[in-house]
């Protein structure tokens, strides 16, 4: 039997095209979807548990993302050549995929959903991740999973002035403001990008245009869907176990919330810290749990009775913020938490800061290398060096917690380059490879705007001269009819409860990052979004000015103990003498110097890098190279040493190894016989460099022209 394929277009503004179509690959997936624009292709797929594992209050969602090289035409580096685990940009796909979907679902939906999204083919012209989301969306609704969808994402860049839809990574390189924007036909879900110092008013004009971009997607997503037969689409509803275990729990809940709510309430509004309120939440359930249940049904119960809990915290939180305008620290709702920060906390490292805001600290430290130390990326999308990488880590301490690690979380890859983004538009050109870590050492919500802040001290300290500093913040909104309360600086709980996580960076110029996430499908509207941004902007600058109290700008002197790196060019003929045979000679000049050489051809050129600690040794390597790889200047008189006889002229050395004949024709004016006439091995001379010999490439040198002629009086 033939495939029953069915496609749908999306036309674009610019005449470009995006199909969708479903019915010809991977149909024993509950839902697949192909998404092609140009040669960019990519295929969601999407497989739902058919009965619920667990009553987690967390919906089991995992979003998957992996590139094929041979997508690109490419075959995977190293020694397996095989795709491995997946990337720090497939990871960041993943989440933004995962951050767009997750609030849509119902928060009755507990069945596991896995959606795997493949990149197939890739257009060097069309960046897949701005498809991404399009291709899970029409899977989810493809298969009939109950969600508040379709929805879609797009990447938009702003280059020259102009705005670009699913642009390419050439134009992407270009552009001065770069996000992701992620909607519902209604309102924005998901926004994360850079931008190069912009104001407030151009970042609200992109988001407006991203979402008029994604609206005709969303169209044609229910065109698709309405195409499709019921036999074609599996609907999910939950089963009959799980209604009554629903009208079960509905009594337990009760009894929960009249035995907690009061006492929760109270603990709120004393404004503790957050480590003194988690010990006195944990003797209330604990209580509840003690006098009501048995320890067989506490077993049993537990994770829902865990789960009812936060419900109830959060209806306390919420109240308490809407109805009463307080915050569970004590704060107003544009009050910036308690700021305290030190540089050069860590003496032996280039540079280090320790900021803290509230219960939030991030210890930061700047490391400087060579270009060998550049971060290497090799994927399909791009070949890439960045010589400017910033790692975050998330310890369970810094929670109060116990948890194994095993490697690097998605969060911690997320939450470093949103850190990433903010700061690397504000770093200058400079020779050095620069690594910053964060350690979050203390964490109670938002430690990636410490993480920033901290990054931006430290890079000050350094003595690396940014442009300008950054400051980030975390805003939220909470949202009930008409009622909205915007906060500034939120903690881990406002965060949880509240209905927006909007996390700013940007200096005294303008806006340099931003990441958001809507909770609920409420939406904001345009207007709310601006008054976010407004209220940001003055929370960030007052953070802003407290960093400035510990260091008002970067050092002039780096740390005596930072490498120094200096660079040069050559000619590439040379490149090959100052390495050497078997590299002898560079190995030489690294050994006395006490300094490490790159040289890397570049055009016509040899590039020379040189790290090393004291400035006296590397100048004598600077000294070094530049006498092997000497080119004389035209018309430029060189003392010169003569360093043997012949018959026909005397060898001269015009620089340290650098030697050419002074043909006996060009010593005086005065006809010769024998060269010592005039001169001796070892006499040090003048003479003028007159050129290059076009026919045997040697030099022409002169001592002639810079004798008077005889007959002619000196002027």
């Amino acid at each position: 039997m033939p495939d029953i394929v069915v496609k749908e277009t999306i036309s674009m503004k610019d005449g470009r095209t995006i199909i969708i179509e479903t019915g010809r690959l991977a149909k024993q997936a509950d839902g697949a979807v192909l998404v092609r624009e140009k040669n960019t292709m990519l295929l969601a797929t999407v497989v739902v548990s058919k009965e619920i594992k667990n009553e987690s209050h967390f919906l089991p969602l995992t979003v998957d993302y992996r590139e094929k090289y041979s997508a690109g035409g490419k075959i995977p580096g190293g020694f397996i050549k095989r795709e491995g685990r997946p990337s720090d940009e497939e990871i960041l796909t993943m989440r933004l995929v995962d951050r767009v979907l997750r609030p849509t679902f119902p928060d009755s939906f507990k069945k596991e959903i896995q959606v795997m999204i493949s990149l197939l083919s890739y257009d060097k012209t069309v960046l897949p991740d701005g498809l991404a989301g399009l291709a899970a969306s029409t899977a989810l609704s493809v298969a009939g999973i109950p969600f508040n969808g379709p929805i879609s994402e797009i990447r938009i860049i702003r280059l020259n002035g102009k705005f670009i839809i699913n642009p390419s990574l050439d134009q992407l390189k270009k552009a001065d403001i770069d996000l992701i924007v992620g909607a519902s036909n209604h309102s924005i879900i998901m926004i994360e990008g850079e931008m190069k110092e912009i104001k407030e008013n151009e970042f609200l004009e992109t988001v407006i245009t991203a979402h008029k971009a994604i609206k005709p997607q969303i169209e044609a997503q229910i065109r698709l869907i309405d195409k499709l037969s019921n036999q074609q689409r599996i609907f999910f509803f939950d089963d009959q176990k799980s209604i009554n275990s629903f009208q079960e729990n509905k009594i337990l809940k009760k009894e929960l919330l009249l035995f907690s709510y009061e006492k929760i309430e109270k603990i709120y509004q004393d404004f503790t810290n957050k480590k003194t309120r988690s010990v006195q939440e944990k003797i209330v359930l604990n209580d509840f749990k003690n006098k009501f249940l048995t320890e067989e049904k506490i077993e049993k119960k537990e994770a829902i009775i865990d789960q009812f809990f936060e419900e109830i915290k959060k209806k306390i939180t919420r109240n308490l913020v809407l109805k009463k305008g307080l915050r569970l620290d004590g704060r107003t709702n544009k009050q910036i938490r308690s700021i305290y920060s030190f540089v050069n906390y860590l003496p032996g490292v280039h540079g280090s800061a320790l900021f803290s805001r509230g219960e939030t600290q991030s210890l930061t430290t700047v490391t400087l290398g060579s270009s060998l130390d550049a971060n290497k990326i090799d994927n399909v999308i791009m070949e890439n060096q960045e010589k400017f990488y910033l790692h975050y880590n998330f310890p369970p301490f810094s929670t109060g917690e116990i948890r194994s690690i095993r490697g690097v979380s998605r969060r911690e890859v997320g939450h470093g380059n949103l850190a990433q983004r903010a700061l690397k538009n504000i770093i200058p050109n400079n020779p050095y490879t620069i690594r910053v870590v964060s350690d979050i050492l203390e964490s109670n919500g938002s430690s990636s705007m410490a993480t920033v802040c901290a990054a931006s001290l430290a890079l000050m300290d350094a003595g690396i001269p940014i442009k300008n500093p950054v400051s980030g913040i975390a805003m939220g909104l909470f949202m009930e009819n008409e009622k909205k309360v915007i906060i500034s600086d939120i903690i881990g709980e406002e965060d949880h409860f509240g209905d927006l996580d909007f996390k700013i960076t940007g200096t005294k110029c303008g806006m340099t990052a931003c990441q958001m996430d809507v909770k609920t499908m409420q939406g904001v509207t345009y207007d709310i979004l601006n008054q976010i941004l407004m209220q940001a902007l003055e929370g960030r600058i007052f953070i802003l000015k407290k960093m400035l109290e510990t260091l008002p700008r970067y050092r002039k002197k780096m740390k005596p103990h930072a490498p120094k790196i200096y660079t040069l060019n050559i000619p590439k003929d040379f490149i090959g003498s100052v390495i050497g045979p078997g590299g002898k000679v560079i190995q030489e000049i690294q050994s006395y110097t006490d300094t490490n050489i790159l040289i890397e051809e570049k055009g016509n050129l040899g590039y020379i890098e040189i790290l090393g600690k004291n400035d006296e040794k590397i100048k004598k390597a600077i000294n070094r190279i530049q006498q092997i790889a000497f080119v004389p200047e035209l018309g430029k008189v060189y003392q010169a040493e003569v360093k043997s006889i012949k018959d026909f002229g005397a060898f001269v050395e015009i620089s340290k190894g650098v030697e050419g004949l002074l043909h006996i024709s060009e010593i005086g004016w005065k006809r010769l016989n024998k060269i010592e006439e005039e001169l001796h091995v070892g006499d040090i001379i003048d003479v003028k460099f007159m050129g290059m010999d076009e026919k045997n490439k040697k030099m022409k040198l002169s001592r002639k022209v810079l004798l008077p002629r005889p007959g002619k009086k000196n002027e």
